[in-house]
């Protein structure tokens, strides 16, 4: 039997200099959540501070902390206070030396239920991810929740097939993917419309072939850096259903809690009407195992 249709809600919000005032800020939409019947929420990529990956520096890893540790048992008390499953992405300190990009999910009565670590990692400018996160080895997830089973992917993730795929094999009803993209500054004028669009639209696309709910909730606000540069945060976080058609979707400059249905008895009679899993033909791609052959 399909299980009952619960409410999501996914945080768009812009970033202090502050851990605390950061939490702090989290927690206060969560609360506002609350109000608005979400059951479960999402916060975006790295909430805690500072997009601190636009340089390549040692002091940043500072910021890093144990999962389950203190933001965890911090948000597990509002999760039960709440009665709402947080999705939170955090830096993980895994050991010295050794560091990932992480989302933990906590459920409704405060429950730690695990971890995903992201598995793409960027190295672009601005975005020097491979200088502080070892990419994940928990393998794609799935959490079993008061409310219902999701899935969580990490930005860069959202550009893989592979990784969506994966997760809604798991049998989730939502894959979330808590983001942190932005402009070059130089180039939004040029590109901008071009670029969160193009964001948008993959993400859609892997919600229809994969029959499932997508929410990316993104930080928004203009981030300097230390050595000059900067980039500014885009918003447009949406939620889309499995036809990839917008529930919910945010503009670029302002904080939003995004809210939506998600209805486990609609998934299944996509898969019904829609049969992408029954007809894969898994024996004959051996090929996604190898990079491109040459030309």
């Amino acid at each position: 039997m399909a299980q009952q249709p619960y409410t999501i809600g996914i945080i768009q919000m812009r970033m202090q200099s502050s851990p605390k005032a950061n939490m702090d800020a989290a927690i206060a939409h969560l609360f506002e959540a609350k109000k608005r019947g979400v059951q479960v929420a999402c916060l975006p990529e790295l909430f805690l501070s500072p997009y601190f990956c636009q340089t390549e520096d040692h002091d940043f890893f500072s910021l890093a902390e144990a999962v389950p540790g203190p933001s965890t048992d911090a948000l597990g008390k509002i999760a039960k206070e709440l009665e709402m499953v947080i999705v939170a992405s955090l830096f993980e300190r895994r050991s010295a030396g050794m560091y990932h990009n992480t989302t933990a999910v906590i459920d409704a009565d405060g429950t730690y239920l695990g971890k995903y670590r992201k598995m793409h990692i960027p190295d672009d400018p601005r975005y020097y991810e491979k200088f502080y996160f070892t990419p994940g080895d928990l393998g794609f997830k799935h959490f079993d929740t008061r409310y219902g089973r999701i899935g969580v992917l990490i930005c860069w993730d959202q550009w893989f097939p592979e990784a969506a795929r994966a997760t809604a094999l798991r049998g989730v009803d939502v894959i979330f993917y808590p983001t942190a993209i932005g402009w070059h500054p130089a180039e939004k004028a040029q590109y901008g419309e071009e670029q969160w669009n193009k964001w948008q639209t993959v993400m859609r696309g892997h919600a229809v072939a994969n029959n499932v709910f997508v929410a990316a909730p993104n930080r928004i606000g203009l981030e300097k850096a230390s050595d000059g540069g900067a980039l500014e945060f885009f918003g447009h976080s949406f939620i889309c259903d499995t036809s990839g058609r917008f529930i919910q979707a945010a503009e670029d400059a302002s904080e939003s809690i995004l809210v939506a249905e998600i209805k486990p008895a609609t998934i299944e009679k996509q898969r019904q009407y829609w049969p992408f899993f029954r007809d894969r033909r898994i024996e004959h791609y051996h090929d996604l195992l190898d990079h491109p052959l040459e030309y």
